[in-house]
């Protein structure tokens, strides 16, 4: 499963991409939303995981973005508020986290997204 993270805190963006790599999951990080627009157009990605406050486009408008080209893309949408359940109108594989948000929590949700994404059951 291939994973676009989008954090502009660097220190984040480093530790939490590092900790979502694994033997079955590539993570490729940047810090803005137009560079993950450009890095997507190249390659496509199974699952955006993306800050909402991010500087120029936002987390949410670039899901938006990404969503209105592919609507069953999975979109997790990091944030230190609670967004209410407007994104979840975007469609069926957009969830939402909580900053800050346990490790296990970003685990099990990229789990059940992963199980999805393979058509195994969960």
């Amino acid at each position: 499963m291939r994973i676009l993270y989008v954090e502009d805190n660097e220190e984040l963006r480093e530790t939490i991409g590092m900790l979502m790599e694994t033997d079955d999951q590539t993570v490729v990080s940047c810090a803005t939303a137009e560079e993950a627009l450009e890095l997507d157009a190249q390659q496509k990605f199974d699952v955006l995981v993306s800050d909402v406050s991010l500087p120029g486009l936002s987390g949410t408008d670039l899901a938006r973005k990404l969503l209105a080209e592919r609507p069953e893309r999975w979109v997790v949408l990091c944030s230190g508020y609670e967004l209410g359940t407007y994104p979840h109108a975007w469609g069926p594989n957009v969830r939402t986290l909580i900053k800050p948000f346990e490790l296990d929590e970003l685990e099990s949700l990229l789990s059940t997204i992963r199980h999805s994404v393979s058509g195994s059951p969960a």
